[in-house]
């Protein structure tokens, strides 16, 4: 009778164990579409064996369900995600630029773009103003071409600035969801620690997991596993954003008119060491590239003004009196082009006149000015086509280098997936498995409980069961 005892208890336990792995399968399948879930697998352990009348005998099996999970895999992918999330964001703002300058695929030259435009329209109105010099609508005519380079001037410059506030605005949106993400993490350190410990959370694990790439999007970060199941995460620089369960918030300061990043236990500076995650982009195009562009832009600026006001300092102007300024300018480069404006209203004080020259001796020069190494060398388109170049080459580069890391992102997510994801066809697989093992530890059961039967009625057929 003893055996027959055991081998329903057996039977019991193979039951019991077959349904917990119906259960994983239906959970897995119910999870498909949940993101950051990690597929479960059952593992089946022997119970200890026994020992009777010198013979040994199995006991049972038990089920249990465990994450299937790549650690090292996972944080290649949170690496990659902190890079693709960087490229992605300085792309963007490189795309920006583009658009200030009127830069795109269709885009020929410098010359066809707004600022280009303006600056061929301005010499060549001093080109026509050399062949008629005493018409005021020609001298108008410059007076118009110069208010209009000096607008196409300011609008650059004034977008520049309002790309800058617009990445000064998307720190502090980042910010705080960085900060609402290490809040969540620091609460999951301290479930999972209590509630296991010393194995895979489930669950819980996964939702850790979920908000760690979620924060890698933002900022980069190093990940560092600590006892009891724990996790430390601090910036690319060091500075501490989760310690178990405690998070530590990072705020932003105003600093001359530009956002700062404070971080860590003493609320470091981490601004000019930032890097990774969408707020790294954002740092690296604010604080290099815009700062460039808007020193090459204030150069341009300064220097075509300045051309043009030395030499129509030195010609006469249409009342007979010594040129003066042309364009009104700032003492040096430093926001020329947001400065930058014309400085008279009179159309005379063109002074197209050369001292005890023609009427139009001066205008010839000034018109020259368009061939003139007015920039270090360079006259002022070959500057603008250099410098409108150089733009188009960075978002070039930017977009290259985003693709492929976008493409090294996809590469290791899939292999992550291929690990950690749910495969239907897997899964379909392994309902069917479980659930013939079920049936057949259903059918000893049966038997063992019929043989029982049969002893309790000494072999007589009855109702008995």
């Amino acid at each position: 009778m003893g055996s027959i005892t055991s081998l329903i208890d057996i039977a019991q336990q193979a039951l019991m164990a077959d349904q917990e792995a119906l259960n994983v399968t239906s959970n897995n399948v119910a999870n498909q579409n949940t993101a950051g879930y990690t597929r479960q697998v059952v593992n089946f352990q022997s119970v200890d064996a026994v020992t009777l009348s010198g013979s040994t005998f199995g006991s049972g099996v038990t089920a249990s369900a465990t994450s299937q999970r790549d650690r090292v895999l996972e944080q290649q992918v949170q690496q990659q995600t902190q890079t693709q999330a960087q490229s992605g964001a300085f792309e963007s703002a490189l795309q920006q630029v583009e658009n200030i300058f009127g830069l795109s695929s269709t885009t020929s030259s410098a010359s066809s773009t707004v600022l280009g435009t303006a600056i061929n329209s301005f010499f060549s109105s001093l080109t026509a103003l050399a062949s008629n010099p005493s018409d005021t609508a020609t001298r108008q005519n410059v007076l118009t071409a110069a208010n209009t380079l000096a607008g196409a001037f300011n609008s650059a410059s004034n977008q520049l600035a309002q790309v800058s506030t617009s990445l000064n605005q998307q720190v502090v949106g980042d910010v705080s969801q960085v900060n609402s993400l290490t809040k969540t993490i620091a609460s999951l350190n301290a479930q999972i620690t209590s509630s296991s410990p010393n194995a895979d959370a489930g669950a819980l694990e996964d939702q850790r997991q979920l908000a760690i790439a979620q924060l890698s999007k933002l900022v980069g970060l190093n990940q560092i596993s600590t006892e009891n199941n724990g996790i430390t995460l601090t910036t690319s620089s060091g500075a501490v954003l989760v310690s178990g369960s405690k998070s530590f918030p990072v705020s932003t300061t105003l600093v001359g008119g530009t956002i700062h990043i404070l971080a860590g236990v003493d609320g470091q500076d981490v601004t000019s060491n930032l890097t990774g995650g969408d707020l790294g982009g954002v740092l690296q195009a604010r604080d290099q590239q815009l700062p460039s562009y808007q020193n090459e832009l204030d150069s341009f600026a300064f220097g075509i003004g300045s051309a043009v006001n030395a030499q129509n300092e030195l010609g006469v102007d249409g009342n007979g009196n010594p040129g003066a300024a042309l364009f009104s300018l700032p003492p040096t480069p430093s926001g020329a082009a947001a400065l930058i404006a014309v400085a008279t209203t009179d159309p005379n004080a063109i002074a197209a006149a050369a001292p005890g020259e023609g009427s139009a001796g001066n205008a010839n020069v000034l018109a020259g000015l368009s061939s003139a190494g007015v920039m270090g060398g360079q006259t002022a388109s070959e500057f603008l086509a250099s410098f409108l170049g150089q733009i188009g080459s960075d978002a070039s580069a930017a977009t290259t280098n985003n693709s492929a890391q976008q493409a090294t992102l996809t590469q290791l997510t899939t292999q992550r997936d291929s690990l950690s994801g749910v495969s239907l066809d897997q899964e379909a697989a392994n309902l069917t498995q479980y659930q013939r093992a079920y049936q057949s530890a259903a059918q000893v059961f049966n038997i063992a409980n019929s043989i029982m039967a049969s002893a309790l009625n000494l072999g007589v057929q009855t109702t008995v069961t």
